[in-house]
């Protein structure tokens, strides 16, 4: 019985964490650069591309200091208002997946 418990309290729970990041698309992750790129007559911005992959069949995921969480939420109506932005996002990271409770801006839009 030792042998469970002691098991069982080496797998780590969810844990809340304010970061700071970009609201990104599956397809693109960290950098637009080359989708955006290879799509110059459209004009599009980060936003644009986050939004246009998404709708393509991407997911939203998001990136912060390097590292690209996937967001277990899709629905969330802040995933769309935010896409391309950079935000500080307050979630539930678990691995490299978050479940997002709060999107707030942090004043830079690109």
């Amino acid at each position: 019985m030792i042998g469970l418990a002691g098991g069982l309290s080496s797998f780590t729970s969810a844990a809340a964490s304010t970061m700071t990041g970009m609201i990104s698309d599956s397809a693109c992750g960290s950098s637009h650069a080359k989708m955006i790129e290879g799509h110059k007559e459209a004009k599009m911005t980060e936003r644009d591309c986050t939004l246009a992959c998404v709708k393509a069949g991407g997911k939203f995921v998001f990136v912060s200091g390097g590292k690209v969480y996937n967001i277990t939420n899709q629905n969330l109506a802040a995933l769309t208002e935010h896409a391309g932005e950079t935000v500080s996002l307050t979630g539930d990271v678990n691995g490299d997946s978050v479940t997002v409770s709060k999107v707030a801006t942090s004043g830079k839009k690109k």
